[in-house]
């Protein structure tokens, strides 16, 4: 289950809350003069001061030998699976997660392996899942080379990872001779949330990579970390799928802008959602799980609207929430989202219910 895409309505009013996603945030005036004043290069020859600055930072910030810089975060995950595995490999992850439900088939498509869906509760699954699910080698069944987690677990509602149980299915993947991977997209909404620092949550993962599109801000960007020969590898990807940039050095920018202004702030977004969540709790009708960190799902069964028609209605009072199936909604808090909008939001719903 993913997203239904957002299209525009030309009937409806100009939006006022924005509730759909994180990655409707917009740069702040102050993220755009760093984004001007930005040293650039040729990021291709590696000489845009400014993309390589984050890079290292990044790499400090996750513990890791290095780091690069690329457009997207679905390309992150894409190059690092790339890297990991070949044709006929097999992957384990969360039967919800994004590799598997949002990257148009990605996997397939660009290595040519596959995933075996894992249950479990949030969008985590247990380590004893793990090690139920991991074969023998046998010429007949595919080789397991990666298990990917999600941090947070987006669709099972921006849940965090518990460290100890993180660093155990890294235990069980690596004693079983496959590689990790951590999808980061919200990874420092997790730190945040859980007070660990990044390098921490992240020990004993092969490769990680950060969002600077979500929750931090950026209008472009996400860098991908590893190990030096990793990074090596991922270069060639990256060559490879187009993702080499010349100047980048001015969204790099906003990317450090973001890790210098935008990371404890995150708990803002976390707070506001507790608020949202115990808001709509109230409302007869929807039935609402608890928010670990800036998502809130909710269901609307219990109201006798189906989540698209409901969004419908909150669309023509100005307010945008995601539909994530025919009962099922997502509501994100942001950057560009007040505590004020928040009531404001919540008053809508409770019109529109």
């Amino acid at each position: 289950m993913t997203y239904t895409p957002l299209r525009p309505d030309p009937n409806a009013p100009p939006v006022r809350v924005n509730l759909y996603s994180d990655t409707q945030t917009r740069p702040t005036p102050a993220m755009k003069q760093a984004m001007m004043e930005a040293e650039t290069g040729d990021e291709q020859s590696g000489l845009d001061p400014t993309i390589n600055e984050l890079c290292d930072r990044m790499a400090a910030l996750m513990g890791t030998e290095a780091a690069v810089f690329l457009p997207s975060g679905t390309m992150c995950n894409q190059i690092a699976i790339r890297v990991h595995c070949t044709q006929g490999d097999a992957i384990l992850a969360h039967k919800t997660a994004h590799i598997l439900t949002s990257e148009g088939g990605g996997v397939g498509a660009l290595t040519g392996a596959q995933i075996m869906g894992l249950e479990g509760e949030g969008g985590i699954f247990a380590p004893e899942t793990l090690e139920a699910a991991i074969w023998q080698p046998s010429r007949n069944a595919p080789p397991l080379t990666l298990t990917a987690v999600e941090q947070t677990a987006n669709l099972g509602g921006g849940t965090v990872w518990p460290l100890a149980q993180l660093r155990r299915v890294a235990e069980i993947a690596h004693a079983h001779g496959m590689k990790t991977h951590m999808d980061g997209a919200r990874l420092l909404n997790a730190t945040v949330a859980a007070g660990i620092a990044p390098s921490e949550m992240v020990q004993g993962y092969d490769s990680v990579w950060l969002d600077f599109t979500k929750g931090l801000g950026a209008p472009l960007g996400a860098v991908l970390c590893g190990s030096s020969a990793f990074i090596d590898m991922a270069w060639r990807w990256k060559q490879r799928l187009g993702g080499a940039m010349r100047q980048g050095g001015m969204n790099a920018a906003a990317c450090l802008y973001s890790l210098d202004h935008h990371v404890d702030r995150l708990a803002e977004d976390h707070a506001n959602a507790t608020i949202l969540a115990e808001g709509l709790a109230k409302i007869p009708g929807l039935k609402v799980q608890t928010p670990q960190t800036n998502l809130v799902f909710f269901d609307t069964s219990g109201t006798g609207k189906t989540a698209p028609e409901l969004a419908k209605t909150l669309r023509h009072q100005g307010v945008l929430i995601s539909v994530m199936g025919a009962y099922r909604m997502r509501a994100c808090t942001h950057l560009d989202v007040s505590s004020q909008q928040v009531l404001d939001a919540l008053e809508a719903v409770r019109l529109a219910v």
